[in-house]
């Protein structure tokens, strides 16, 4: 089995900053990307950032230039550095793990439990 475990949301003032951090354990042979997507109030999940197992990223345009998307593979983790956060920014952030080949199992996608990130105005 494979769990991802996030840290690092909280509440922050506008203009703030915070770190999440995802890391994935279990029989792990490789991950293909890990990413985070949010999910405010009412409204769908959305994609924030995702970084391939080669190191390319990609983020949502309402976040570029403010919030970076880095991992460490030998650790499996994933970190996302939220800067100049608006109230906007407001969601739970979910981890996720991209086609995770576990060992003698198959590939499998994994998601996190969710981290509550709030930015107060």
């Amino acid at each position: 089995q494979v769990q991802l475990v996030e840290s690092g949301g909280g509440l922050v003032q506008a203009g703030g900053s915070l770190r999440l951090s995802c890391s994935a354990s279990g029989r792990i042979f490789s991950i293909n990307a890990m990413g985070w997507y949010r999910q405010a109030p009412g409204k769908q999940r959305e994609l924030v950032a995702v970084v391939a197992s080669g190191g390319s990223t990609n983020y949502a345009d309402s976040v570029k230039g403010r919030f970076t998307i880095s991992r460490d593979n030998a650790k499996n983790t994933v970190y996302l550095q939220m800067n100049s956060l608006k109230p906007e920014d407001t969601a739970v952030y979910y981890c996720n793990a991209d086609r995770v080949a576990v060992v003698a199992r198959g590939i499998f996608d994994y998601w996190g439990q969710g981290t509550q990130v709030t930015v107060s105005s």
